[in-house]
C-alpha cells in the first residue's frame, strides 16, 4: 500500500468515526431533550423514558432538527416556545457530547 493509499484510508476511517460520533451525540441530545420535555408534561419514570424514545425516533423523519422541533412544539403547546426548544436542544447537544467523551 502506498503512502497516498494509507492517508486516504486514514481519512475515510476518521470521517466514518466522526459521522458515528455526530449521530450518537444527536441521538443522545434528543433523548435528553425528550426527558426535559417529559418533565414539562408531568411525565416521570418509565413514562418519561418512553416519551424520550419517541423524541429520538422522531428525528428519523427528515434530515436536520426540524422534525424534532415540530414534535416537541406540538406536544408541549404553550409550555415552551419554539425558541426555548431550540435553545434547550443546543444546550443538550453540548451535554450529550460531554457525556459521550467521558464514556470513551
Amino acid at each position: 500500500m502506498t503512502s497516498f493509499d494509507e492517508r486516504e484510508s486514514a481519512f475515510e476511517n476518521k470521517f466514518a468515526h466522526d459521522e458515528e460520533m455526530k449521530f450518537r451525540a444527536e441521538a443522545r441530545r434528543n433523548k435528553l431533550v425528550g426527558l426535559w420535555a417529559a418533565g414539562l408534561l408531568g411525565k416521570s419514570g418509565d413514562e418519561a423514558e418512553a416519551y424520550a424514545r419517541e423524541v429520538v425516533k422522531s428525528d428519523f423523519q427528515e434530515p436536520g432538527i426540524e422534525d424534532v422541533v415540530r414534535k416537541l412544539t406540538g406536544d408541549l403547546g404553550d409550555k415552551a416556545t419554539d425558541a426555548e426548544i431550540r435553545a434547550k436542544m443546543a444546550e443538550m447537544l453540548v451535554e450529550a457530547k460531554g457525556q459521550i467523551v467521558k464514556e470513551t
